[in-house]
């Protein structure tokens, strides 16, 4: 399979629930680069209620993991990025460097609560984009509330922002019903990324190569390069390819939960 990039992950270490130590790091940058792997963004927690990790430290801490990966000669390359959980203060966050962006892109990676969306979600989407950034909902497949209601998402994508599967959720390891959920945001131009949000190389590994053989094989060629080729375009800072989003029909759910 052609190398890959991965643009979400918590290979930083000892800052969140992600990699503890450099060792961990450096076993899951071995990982990464078995899975075909050869650029990922370190996106750490950030504002989520447990972690606080703002630009300047994750840029420090991605400077020396690039140079222990130099020193083992393994040929990955670390990114900066950040996961943040959406919060009222995003924007001025970024005005004011607290906040990263994506490889210094306008491409912006935003978290809601596992169990619904916040009601202010729909103009803090908007805001960002009026300041210049393009919001990127990551794992929306996961968000019990977007699983109930997708026309929230499809509301969402329709408006500009962008959103991010986790291959772990395509491949099935988070049940079927996640698995179900995530090809149908496919199917419906609702996602328009994949990436591992691997946090270790055991519960919450890579699964990358497999992900993108599983969507080769379900949804086509076409998805597939599509796929791969809006992570290159993301870290490039250039606009990802983006197809009409459709609804997702509210009776496909009935009897999932």
């Amino acid at each position: 399979m052609n190398l890959l990039i991965d643009i979400h992950s918590h290979i930083l270490p000892g800052i969140d629930d992600g990699a503890k130590t450099f060792t961990d790091s450096l076993v899951m940058a071995q990982a990464a680069v078995k899975q075909g792997i050869h650029t990922i963004l370190a996106t750490p927690h950030h504002q989520n209620g447990k972690y606080i990790n703002e630009k300047p430290d994750i840029t420090s801490l991605v400077k020396k993991l690039n140079e222990e990966l130099q020193k083992e000669s393994i040929p990955l390359t670390v990114l900066v990025g950040q996961e943040t959980r959406i919060h009222g203060d995003m924007i001025h966050e970024l005005e004011t460097g607290k906040m990263a962006t994506l490889n210094d892109t306008k491409y912006v990676f935003v978290e809601f609560p596992s169990s619904q969306v916040p009601r202010y979600a729909k103009q803090m989407l908007f805001d960002m984009q009026v300041a210049g950034y393009t919001p990127i909902i990551v794992h929306p497949e996961r968000n019990q509330q977007i699983m109930e209601q997708p026309s929230i998402l499809f509301d969402f994508v329709q408006k500009g922002a962008l959103t991010q599967v986790t291959a772990a959720s395509i491949v099935g390891k988070f049940g079927k019903n996640i698995k179900k959920f995530s090809h149908q945001l496919v199917d419906a131009n609702l996602t328009h990324f994949l990436a591992s949000d691997a946090h270790n190389t055991t519960s919450r590994g890579f699964v990358m190569r497999e992900a993108y053989q599983v969507l080769r094989n379900e949804h086509g060629n076409a998805a597939f390069y599509m796929f791969m080729e809006n992570t290159q375009f993301l870290i490039e800072g250039q606009n990802v390819i983006r197809e009409q989003p459709e609804m997702i029909k509210k009776k496909k759910f009935l009897g999932i939960f």
